[in-house]
């Protein structure tokens, strides 16, 4: 289940990518099957090992281009161990959201951008993630859980003041926000619930055949329920000279 749209970033042989809080490795898998340069970046060594393996699958299943590289580094957000300007694209899906010192890691993510990159973060929408809350206090009150609710003016704008420009936005995910709604109602940690059971049946099963019925409906509630937000930006390719 992807969030980011790779059509977009343009993302092919030699692309230098960072997948900055890649979890269970999901868009660091997108970028190395279409032949990028992948680091896939996280402070969760358990998340890093699966990725590690999936890595070395893919590889010996053939399932990438030849050259194309794949690795995984263990660190913290707020001091990216790269150099300046080092990735063509960078990458943060659903992970500000968790992070208190957000300014801090959006000027990480936009430090190891190389002049003229592709910065793409994305974060709960306002009005799901504002249910989920209402809803439930174990969905967000837990360590490591969310310490923000973002509107996407507000993070445009925070991410815009580290000297990058805006090119897109789109949201996705609408299936799921109803999920997050029926889980929070009953009890997020309730799995077996019968309700939760079915509605997780139906979303593998989407995943899984992505029937054009359900691929219409989603298309066409993004833009009212879409669970979360995708926002891009593009580092300028010349900086401007002094005053």
């Amino acid at each position: 289940m992807l969030t980011v749209d790779f059509d977009r970033l343009a993302i092919g042989a030699g692309t230098r990518v960072i997948d900055v809080g890649c979890g269970a490795g999901r868009h660091s898998f997108e970028a190395y099957r279409r032949g990028a340069d992948v680091v896939a970046f996280d402070q969760d060594a358990e998340e890093l090992a699966g990725v590690e393996v999936m890595f070395g699958a893919m590889a010996e299943a053939r399932e990438v281009p030849p050259g194309a590289s794949a690795r995984t580094v263990r660190g913290d957000a707020l001091a990216l161990p790269f150099d300046d300007e080092e990735f063509d694209v960078v990458i943060a899906s659903e992970i500000l959201e968790h992070i208190p010192h957000d300014d801090a890691a959006i000027a990480e993510l936009v430090r190891v951008l190389r002049p003229g990159g592709q910065l793409v973060v994305t974060v709960p929408r306002w009005l799901p993630e504002r249910l989920c809350w209402a809803l439930s206090t174990e969905y967000h009150s837990n360590e490591g859980g969310h310490v923000r609710i973002y509107r996407a003016d507000e993070l445009r704008g925070k991410i815009h003041a580290n000297g990058v420009r805006f090119t897109h936005r789109h949201h996705a995910h609408a299936l799921h926000a109803p999920y997050w709604w029926l889980k929070c109602a009953v009890g997020v940690r309730k799995d077996d619930h019968p309700l939760v059971k079915a509605y997780h049946k139906l979303l593998v099963w989407d995943m899984m055949g992505r029937p054009r019925t359900t691929r219409l409906a989603e298309t066409l509630l993004d833009p009212l329920v879409g669970k979360s937000v995708a926002l891009y930006f593009a580092k300028p390719a010349v900086r401007r000279a002094a005053a």
